[in-house]
């Protein structure tokens, strides 16, 4: 009797265990020790074109499914070492994955017989983000532009109209009339600018709002936004946290991060592999965050100039050179500070000043 409540209990787990493969929308995999797929869920079937007569075949066999030429080789680590690998893959028909490999471990011997690997697509996450830092950028560079470069002929006109009030009206009846037209013109423009260029009156998606960030995730947004430039300039990003939360708005924090790496992968040297150190601590009331990399450098006759509008790290360069603008004027703005060392041919490091608290 007690042989048969088993069975029937085995029975029971292994119909849950059915329904479940039958019913996730997660793409997943169960590879044994032997590299041997043993069972793959539904979702696995329609993302990489895998048949029920795949099961019991060995990986090297339908790795081409996949499309991602190192698979072999993560879940023979997982399976050596019985460490869970978490990463993000491309394939080759250019689609992200969020890859998760978890060592099957035997709880009677303690010793993992296998794998269970889960895709999580992430590539409209990607694009999601990339398009965000696009419209970030324009949305910076507007508002920089009605701030700076409208408002200077708005003074001019200003003045002038003062100059005109001064002007005796002998034989000019209509001239008060169409200096008050002017003037309520002005005004009315003034208005308009102000409440463009103050982020508190602001009542659009673009709203900027501090909140309490943690570093990690910005950076992790900002490897991901990357991700395709990552890969192809095969750059290895390598972080140092010791300090990660810190008031301040999302965007502009992320931007800060985002120009600041994107610029050492692309002005990365021609000789060696890309390497861009992301340190954080704190010193102080302030979180500082440092940027460094192997690059090709930056002549010390340039440190000045590489943070105005429209000026290039490199001339040979790609990009607008507002990159490294924006991130001076977010920092100024925040009552923070950013400066640059560099070793010409070696490498450069930016280093940023930011107050933890609001102020």
């Amino acid at each position: 009797m007690q042989n048969t409540d088993k069975i029937s209990t085995l029975i029971e787990l292994n119909e849950e265990l059915e329904n479940y493969f039958r019913n996730t929308i997660i793409p997943q995999l169960f590879v044994d020790s032997h590299l041997v797929l043993r069972k793959f869920t539904p979702p696995a079937m329609r993302q990489f074109s895998l048949k029920p007569t795949d099961v019991g075949r060995h990986i090297e066999d339908i790795k081409d499914n996949f499309r991602f030429p190192t698979i072999l080789e993560n879940i023979q680590h997982v399976i050596d070492s019985g460490e869970v690998l978490e990463k993000e893959i491309q394939t080759t028909d250019h689609r992200w994955y969020q890859m998760n490999i978890l060592p099957y471990i035997v709880q009677k011997n303690k010793k993992t017989d296998g794998v269970i690997i889960t895709f999580v697509e992430i590539t409209m996450r990607i694009r999601d983000l990339k398009e965000q830092e696009k419209l970030i950028a324009e949305h910076e560079i507007l508002l920089d532009t009605i701030s700076h470069d409208i408002k200077t002929p708005l003074t001019s006109l200003g003045l002038t109209i003062e100059m005109l009030k001064q002007i005796p009206e002998k034989g000019m009846a209509r001239f008060p009339f169409l200096l008050e037209k002017i003037e309520n013109s002005l005004v009315k423009i003034q208005h308009i600018i102000n409440d463009l260029t103050d982020s508190r009156q602001q009542e659009h998606r673009y709203k900027a709002v501090e909140e309490l960030l943690d570093f990690e995730h910005i950076l992790e947004d900002v490897r991901l936004t990357l991700a395709t430039q990552l890969k192809e300039s095969h750059a290895i990003i390598t972080a140092e946290i010791n300090h990660s939360e810190i008031l301040f708005i999302r965007r502009k924090l992320r931007s800060v991060v985002y120009n600041l790496v994107n610029n050492a992968i692309k002005y990365r040297s021609e000789d060696r592999t890309p390497e861009i150190l992301v340190r954080t601590y704190r010193e102080n009331d302030d979180m500082v965050i440092t940027v460094s990399d192997n690059g090709m450098g930056i002549p010390q006759s340039e440190f000045k100039n590489i943070f105005q509008k429209y000026q290039r790290v490199s001339p040979s360069g790609e990009g607008s050179g507002i990159g490294l603008y924006l991130v001076n004027e977010i920092i100024k703005a925040s009552g923070g500070k950013i400066s640059v060392s560099s070793d010409l041919g070696k490498g450069s490091e930016f280093k940023v000043y930011l107050k933890i608290a609001a102020s």
